[in-house]
């Protein structure tokens, strides 16, 4: 069906697989990882060669019109974006139900229709609390004296490890391989004394990687707009990062008051920060 759709048609099935792959994520009690969603839509519906066409900021014409279709969703209220990654809301599991396929889904954004009040949650939704309720069990205790001491013993010494314990039992913390260098790289690059806007290898444009947090910070003045920008690594756009620290993602976008605003790269996570 999808190999013969218009591109109309193909962005609405994309968009109803964004909400199904959302709603999974929610049946197993988890965050979506934005990146991970939106490469399964496009790998259930891939792109045609006029989608697949890299625009200025170095994504593919189609993955652009499909993260600016997701605000649809946010606007009728069935997903949240935050900076943990995507989730869908109880709302829009029951538009999972309501409208069951592409068609039915685009005419209800585009009309603005609600999910009918007595639409069910989708069952599959009540697997969470059990599952979460597993991983709580304790293992059994190999001898019967030690089985009876604990049960004897009050519930908070026998769950609730001391300070010394958390602190003992707690991993390593492992710092992350830093690349060589970080770019802000995007379409303000003149406002930096840059030669070009999206040029990842410019000095003016690099960031400084600070010791104590481990993120790569730059601070940067700018006049009052509208600004897009990725995170390139090396100098290149070989490894690049956009919202939500998907590589080769949308661009980060950033609407200035005017001043100076502090952008911190998270190598970790491949995600930002203002402040």
């Amino acid at each position: 069906m999808a190999r013969n759709a218009n591109a109309a048609e193909k962005l609405d099935l994309r968009l109803k697989a964004v909400l199904d792959g959302l709603a999974e994520a929610a049946f197993t009690d988890q965050t979506a990882d934005a990146r991970e969603v939106l490469t399964a839509a496009v790998a259930a519906v891939p792109f045609d060669e006029h989608e697949a066409t890299l625009l200025s900021g170095g994504i593919p014409r189609g993955h652009k019109a499909l993260t600016t279709a997701t605000a649809k969703l946010v606007k009728a209220g069935w997903m949240v974006k935050g900076r943990s990654g995507w989730a869908i809301t109880e709302d829009g599991l029951r538009a999972t139900v309501a409208f069951p396929t592409a068609q039915a889904l685009a005419a209800a954004l585009a009309d603005g229709t609600p999910v009918p009040a007595d639409t069910p949650v989708p069952a599959a939704s009540a697997k969470k609390k059990p599952a979460r309720k597993a991983a709580a069990k304790k293992a059994p205790v190999a001898k019967k004296a030690a089985a009876e001491e604990e049960l004897a013993a009050p519930v908070a010494e026998a769950t609730v490890p001391t300070e010394a314990e958390a602190a003992a039992d707690e991993p390593l913390v492992v710092d992350l391989d830093q690349p060589e260098s970080v770019a802000i790289a995007g379409d303000f690059a003149s406002h930096l004394g840059g030669p070009a806007d999206w040029e990842p290898s410019a000095d003016a444009v690099q960031m400084g990687l600070d010791a104590a947090s481990r993120r790569w910070v730059r601070t940067v003045d700018l006049p009052a707009g509208h600004y897009a920008f990725k995170i390139a690594i090396n100098r290149s756009w070989d490894e690049n990062y956009g919202a939500f620290g998907a590589f080769d993602g949308p661009n980060h976008e950033l609407t200035h008051d005017g001043g100076p605003v502090t952008i911190a790269y998270d190598h970790a996570t491949k995600d930002i920060a203002y402040s």
